[in-house]
């Protein structure tokens, strides 16, 4: 007989991308308005331009979106950046799959070009895949265990997941998790080069049509975060919780992964598409009635890569919190059938009881 796992709920959500600073925001925006580009976010408006020094701007997003949501879940107070908890009870876990492409193949074509002897050693560590996630637990003291994950079109979501896997663990009480991505001539290069896409997602997967760049798909250059966070311990500490985490489920297609999660045919009351919106074909499997609502970020956004799970789950909580306790759960899916896998997850109102429990790799009780 397995174990039902604590509740794991969303206490904070944070945002460092043009044309969104809320939640209901990338509601508004997504829906109705095609990709326009926008003034790119300036971090050092949230971050100071101290913290701006040897980053990346893969990291100075993420710092951006994590403090937003520290804030917001009352982990740091509004006039400061000192933890109200103690810094071993959190953890971090991030999701990129370009953020730092561009420093990595600088430092390769400088190395190429000359020798090592033309690195600086102080931009040097931004060309670990590990440095988002690690500068996140230095800038704000977070003790807990620390996580990158690379893992192409489902890292978002797959991040979100390990987060909670942590906290029902007993690893941490609370997770931070943060999704960014960047958009520079690096990486719109790469994505149009005959390589293609590292991350496995354009259109015919590795070596196919490539989007970014010059007449290709967007990308977005922003961060989205999210704090984590078991209920008792949110409850323990007055934190008021905006969503809870539901199941969530890893699987090879996208038809078999939103089957597999929703139990007895049960539609959501919203869906957050892949970025490559399932269109025709989904609705041809018969998988979700035409009258649930659909949203794809990246029509409004760009696509978003390793942090669109993130996204999504950000824009999830603004429609819960416009729905109202009545609502049904939000379904997030992350990936497409040309795509590797395909990930999903459930969100629900705060005070709802789940359909079924949390169990042990998101299956269902």
């Amino acid at each position: 007989m397995s174990a039902t796992l604590p509740t794991v709920v969303v206490t904070g959500v944070g945002l460092a991308l043009p044309g969104a600073d809320t939640p209901r925001e990338l509601l508004r925006a997504a829906p109705s308005r095609p990709y326009e580009p926008f003034e790119p976010f300036d971090t050092g408006a949230r971050i100071g331009r101290r913290g701006h020094r040897y980053k990346d701007r893969a990291t100075r997003l993420a710092l951006c979106a994590a403090l937003d949501a520290l804030r917001d879940a009352a982990l740091i107070p509004g006039d400061s950046e000192e933890l109200t908890v103690p810094g071993g009870t959190v953890g971090v876990v991030a999701s990129s799959n370009l953020g730092n492409l561009d420093t990595a193949c600088l430092t390769a074509a400088a190395i190429a070009k000359e020798s090592t002897a033309a690195l600086s050693p102080m931009g040097l560590p931004n060309a670990s895949s590990n440095v988002i996630a690690s500068w996140a637990a230095i800038r704000f003291g977070l003790r807990g265990p620390n996580l990158m994950l690379c893992n192409g079109a489902t890292s978002g979501l797959d991040a979100v997941h390990w987060a909670a896997t942590l906290v029902t663990a007993g690893r941490v009480r609370r997770a931070l998790v943060i999704g960014v991505e960047t958009c520079n001539p690096v990486v719109e290069g790469l994505l149009n080069s005959p390589a293609g896409d590292p991350a496995g997602e354009a259109p015919g997967g590795p070596g196919g049509e490539t989007a970014g760049g010059p007449g290709g798909e967007p990308l977005l250059d922003g961060a989205a975060a999210l704090v984590v966070e078991g209920a008792a311990w949110a409850r323990d500490r007055g934190a008021e919780p905006v969503a809870a985490l539901g199941r969530y489920e890893r699987r090879a297609g996208l038809a078999e992964c939103v089957r597999a999660l929703l139990p007895e045919d049960r539609a959501p009351g919203v869906w957050f598409t892949p970025g490559t919106s399932p269109g025709p074909r989904a609705a041809g499997a018969g998988m979700l009635p035409g009258t649930v609502p659909r949203y794809d970020l990246t029509a409004a956004f760009g696509r978003a890569s390793g942090a669109l799970g993130v996204l999504q789950c950000a824009a999830a909580v603004g429609w819960l919190g416009e729905a109202g306790a009545g609502a049904g759960d939000a379904l997030v899916t992350s990936g497409d059938d040309p795509a590797d896998a395909v990930a999903a997850l459930l969100l629900r109102p705060p005070g709802r009881p789940a359909a079924g429990p949390r169990q042990p790799g998101g299956a269902a009780a």
